[in-house]
């Protein structure tokens, strides 16, 4: 029991030894914190390595792109992509997004599109969200046989493109004699390059809705920040057929 009225807690004549520890713990937890990102310094996961192998990733992919003169648009993404993981630790994660293909939202004009894209119309307000239909609108004057034989009919007379027909068409590709292609996973099409490089390439087609994209960036938000919004908007949107039959 306290004498004359006194707290043995007040913090001007007994401090209390919990505010002691504490202020001990948070110093413990500051060294600790700096001695974490030491080590992942150490072991290839700091800050500027992990950003010079995003910028890597980048230019790896325009690389691939120029190779491919351009048809396809190749982009490295996973934790490669992110630069979180190094030259072999995982698989490498590639969209490969066909140029030649556009696919519009319900009310965009097709004839500002040059005649060798071929043009899809989305039903997007027939599909739930997230999700659309895609129905031929033009076929271009140079299509990929992948494409081209993906279209079936869509019990109307007219043709739709077949997310399943889709994957599977570029599943179907031969690869050189140093490449092993394993089962279609989803959208995904894996494959092993001279026994030790994993790769899951994802076929996707651009997607042209500037009123989606406005919508969406105008909804309220907490996060992603405004300048990040704004980044998303510009870099646009693409379709991943997901192999739905």
């Amino acid at each position: 029991m306290a004498e004359s009225g006194t707290r043995p807690d007040e913090p001007e004549r007994f401090p209390r030894q919990g505010s002691v520890s504490s202020k001990q713990d948070l110093i413990q937890w500051e060294n600790t914190s700096v001695e974490t990102c030491t080590i992942l310094s150490w072991l290839g996961y700091g800050q500027e390595i992990i950003q010079a192998r995003r910028d890597a990733y980048r230019e790896l992919g325009k690389l691939f792109t120029a190779r491919g003169c351009g048809m396809p648009t190749i982009i490295i993404t996973g934790s490669k992509g992110e630069g979180l993981s190094s030259y072999l630790e995982s698989d490498m994660d590639t969209l490969i997004v066909n140029n030649r293909v556009i696919c519009l939202e319900d009310d965009v004009n097709s004839s500002a599109f040059p005649g060798e894209i071929t043009v899809l119309r989305s039903l997007s307000r027939r599909s739930y969200h997230g999700h659309c239909r895609l129905l031929l609108e033009r076929r271009g004057t140079t299509i990929l046989k992948q494409v081209n034989d993906a279209f079936c009919d869509d019990g109307y007379g007219r043709e739709l493109l077949s997310s399943d027909l889709y994957v599977n068409n570029w599943s179907n590709v031969d690869f050189t004699e140093n490449t092993v292609q394993h089962e279609r996973a989803g959208p995904s099409n894996p494959n092993t390059v001279l026994g030790y490089l994993h790769n899951d390439d994802v076929h996707a087609l651009h997607y042209y809705c500037p009123n989606i994209l406005s919508k969406w960036a105008s909804r309220p938000r907490h996060w992603p920040p405004p300048e990040a919004v704004q980044r998303v908007v510009s870099l646009g949107a693409v379709l991943t057929p997901v192999g739905f039959k």
